[in-house]
């Protein structure tokens, strides 16, 4: 993770972190977050596959709702109809989760939104990535809306989705 860091940013491992050419699994995180949308968005964007073929993994650093509107208008072409379809999918699927018992009493820790769409505008979007998530230990549940502290396992999904839908929105004509 230390290589991965210094790939990124050189200036950013502390100077013990540097003598002992290391960093801890929890510091690596916390500090990729800073770089992408996550800490501001609870969301980021970790690759886009285009139908021309063309792949695009290089997000580490989009941070910004500009750069994030820029991403997504890329990926769809400025396709309007496929945009609303993203938008009315995560829209249902807020909320399923809102309502889910299940969902509440999971930590969703690294999963990830698959969205694909083809030419004629059919969109779909699925949840996937779920090796790391865990089960709440009970009466404990999550509301997935709080921003995350040590200690209180929240994960900020639905404030997440809830960014990206705002920012569906804002992208979209009125009708």
């Amino acid at each position: 993770m230390y290589e991965k860091m210094i790939a990124v940013d050189p200036g950013a491992p502390t100077e013990e972190e540097r003598v002992q050419q290391a960093v801890l699994k929890t510091r690596y995180m916390q500090w990729r977050e800073t770089l992408s949308s996550t800490a501001t968005l609870g969301f980021r964007i970790e690759g886009i596959k285009k139908l021309d073929g063309t792949c695009n993994t290089n997000f580490k650093r989009t941070k910004y709702k500009d750069e994030i509107i820029q991403a997504l208008e890329d990926f769809v072409d400025n396709n309007m109809l496929i945009l609303r379809s993203y938008q009315q999918r995560l829209k249902e699927l807020r909320a399923v989760l809102e309502k889910s018992d299940f969902f509440k009493a999971h930590e969703v820790v690294g999963s990830s939104l698959l969205f694909i769409h083809d030419l004629t505008g059919k969109a779909g979007i699925w949840m996937i990535d779920f090796g790391k998530s865990v089960p709440m230990p009970p009466p404990l549940t999550l509301d997935h809306r709080s921003p995350w502290v040590e200690g209180n396992r929240e994960d900020g999904y639905l404030w997440g989705l809830d960014n990206f839908i705002d920012i569906l929105a804002n992208m979209l004509p009125e009708k």
